[in-house]
């Protein structure tokens, strides 16, 4: 039976997904949550995302979306960028039975593989997208 390496631990693979409710739709605008100059983010693409024909592809806590930033810096803006959504408004159950919602919904900046662009990220972060991005764990402050 083989390990599973670092490098595929990073780029946020699941064994099993929670059962997270995907509200967050494709055009949303959201906020961003590190300290990389960016403050709103529109969202242009979910990845690894699977629907029926028409059905616009949604994202929840944890998942790999590709943005435009709306409002920053010049250099980040009209370019397609990746996040990870940290949190969301939308209340969602865990597996213990707590409920867990949060006052907004934000985003980090990220590399393709994985890497955080910014240094830190302000607010909490869900626990399920720091026990799938690790980097993002690292740089949290909190881990709700």
């Amino acid at each position: 039976m083989s390990r599973r390496s670092r490098a595929v631990a990073a780029v946020g693979i699941l064994e099993r997904r929670p059962n997270i409710p995907r509200t967050i739709n494709v055009g949303s605008e959201i906020l961003c949550t590190d300290n990389s100059g960016a403050q709103i983010l529109k969202i242009i693409q979910v990845h690894g995302i699977k629907t029926r024909l028409r059905q616009h592809p949604c994202a929840c806590v944890g998942d790999l979306v590709s943005v435009t930033v709306k409002k920053g810096p010049i250099d980040l803006r009209k370019k397609v960028l990746h996040a990870v959504i940290v949190r969301q408004k939308k209340p969602y159950r865990r597996p213990d039975g707590t409920w867990i919602m949060f006052e907004d919904t934000a985003a980090v900046l990220v590399t393709p593989e994985g890497d955080i662009k910014a240094t830190e990220i302000r607010g909490p972060v869900a626990k399920e997208a720091a026990e799938r991005w690790p980097r993002i764990a690292n740089a949290a402050s909190i881990i709700v």
